[in-house]
């Protein structure tokens, strides 16, 4: 069966092999409805993508509403007549097809161009500039790779427009580090050559849990048939690749569990690449304890948790596709009484500035006014955000007291100083949701998560409903609730 490759393809192959194979040769019946958030970022890419469109000041070719029998032909009119600009065209060579949104030309030739509603690097700073992004990559090479065959090609450097008004370059034939000598171009080659495999079902995927996936329409059937096949990527921290690297050998997490793993040990290393010898024990024991019946979580280590009669638990719901911190949530609880325990939100009513800093204002405020006190959160994304508002409105704070506020040793980080180092939990996970539902508590909402929560607050923010406002303060509270529920939890742990 002859089918093409897209720009789509690609890019879901690079997130997810498995995906790839799902799409093609899945049961329909199994998919997942469209999550709600995943359709408010098409949709926002959309928007973003007609608003800048709209405020181009030079002419171009718009062929984004053609009929598809009639883009094709009228794209490689277009560029056979040198237009300048052109877009929503679309192009294909062999089995490649792409619909790039921008072809630009370059001298005699043209240049393909996405305009994207994220960022058009990753990983950088301030002070450091950042990476390409391997799955727009894939998409512009394959682009490039049409032209070329088609003769259009201006050479080897599409171009993103990204969020922040930006063009950045997407060179597919520099090196992409002083050790990794690989361009995208190569990367982008092996990409396709998997492509190419899976849909002829030469190449075989297989699923995988991870956080990343939660979103995907074949999460619970992808869940399921990973539980079915005792997956080894069911254990925590234990991802495709190294499931890949252990195939061969091991298999299952009972084949791990029952192991003897000094058989799998080699001086310093172990015989799995990418995994030493500490990791693999952790991972053995993680098996041992998730196929042991009526497991227990357990302490690797005595913990020393401050000790104070006010106790804050504190979460923070942000939309970064807006680039707004929207709420500040904090549950109090005092002497131990759960059963008083109140719930503070500082909420920014509009998505602009002036109400973002009011929110951190008032929050950092409550901070103060509740001192001393022990302050917990989970994972390290509470310090992310505050010391990026701090540098965006530095009349609140100045950046020495967010460094107090977070390096205090009564501000617990209980994913990174606590769950991570210092427990095992018999989970496929070690997200506050995984842990706290294993505890026995339950959200009040039946679809509990943050980026349901950011779909939430668009709808707020154009409807003014009240109960879309309730329902986002329902959900950050249950969050903050689930790590006091936890932190009780842990002071009752016994050491393994």
């Amino acid at each position: 069966m002859n089918r093409i490759i897209t720009a789509s393809i690609l890019y879901n192959l690079v997130h997810c092999p498995h995906r790839v194979t799902m799409d093609i040769f899945g049961d329909v019946a199994l998919r997942n409805p469209v999550n709600p958030f995943v359709q408010l970022l098409w949709d926002r890419g959309n928007e973003y993508e007609q608003d800048v469109i709209e405020k181009l000041d030079i002419p171009f070719t718009n062929l984004k509403q053609l009929p598809l029998a009639e883009k094709e032909s009228q794209t490689y009119e277009a560029m056979n007549r040198g237009d300048d600009f052109i877009y929503g065209g679309r192009i294909s060579a062999d089995d490649l097809v792409g619909e790039p949104d921008i072809l630009r030309r370059c001298g005699t030739k043209y240049a393909a161009g996405d305009i994207k509603s994220g960022a058009g690097e990753e990983g950088g700073s301030e002070d450091t500039d950042g990476k390409p992004k391997k799955h727009y990559a894939v998409q512009l090479a394959l682009y490039t790779d049409i032209l070329e065959r088609r003769g259009y090609s201006g050479g080897h450097r599409p171009f993103v427009w990204d969020i922040h008004g930006q063009e950045v370059f997407y060179d597919l034939d520099a090196p992409q580090g002083v050790k990794k000598t690989e361009t995208l171009w190569d990367e982008y080659q092996e990409v396709l050559e998997i492509a190419r495999r899976i849909m002829t079902g030469s190449e075989s995927t297989l699923p995988a849990y991870g956080s990343t996936c939660k979103l995907c329409h074949w999460y619970n059937a992808c869940k399921k048939s990973a539980e079915e096949d005792d997956d080894l990527t069911l254990i925590p921290e234990l991802g495709r690749t190294k499931r890949d690297d252990m195939l061969p050998i091991v298999k299952t997490r009972r084949e791990l569990a029952r192991a003897d793993i000094s058989a799998f040990i080699s001086g310093k290393k172990t015989k799995f690449r990418g995994i030493g010898i500490d990791t693999l024990i952790k991972m053995q024991n993680r098996a041992i304890l998730q196929k042991t019946p009526g497991a227990s979580p357990y302490l690797k280590e005595a913990i020393a948790f401050p000790s104070y009669d006010r106790e804050l638990f504190f979460d923070v719901e942000t939309d970064p596709m807006r680039d707004i911190c929207y709420l500040h949530g904090f549950v109090e609880r005092y002497n131990g009484e759960t059963r008083k325990e109140t719930y503070r939100a500082f909420f920014a009513e509009e998505p602009t500035d002036t109400f973002e800093m009011k929110a951190f204002e008032d929050a950092w405020a409550y901070i103060l006014g509740m001192l001393p006190c022990s302050i917990y959160y989970y994972s390290a994304y509470e310090k992310t955000v505050w010391t990026k508002l701090q540098k965006k409105y530095p009349s609140v704070m100045v950046p020495e007291e967010v460094d107090a506020l977070f390096a205090s040793p009564n501000a617990v980080d209980l994913y990174f100083q606590v769950i991570k180092p210092k427990t095992e939990w018999p989970t496929y996970d070690h997200s506050i949701k995984t842990l706290a539902s294993h505890l026995g508590f339950s959200w009040r909402d039946p679809n509990p998560s943050g980026a349901a929560s950011i779909e939430w607050y668009h709808r707020w923010t154009e409807s003014r409903d009240s109960s879309i406002r309730q329902r986002i303060f329902d959900y950050n509270e249950d969050d903050c609730r689930a790590m006091r529920v936890l932190l009780d939890a842990i002071q009752g742990l016994s050491l393994g």
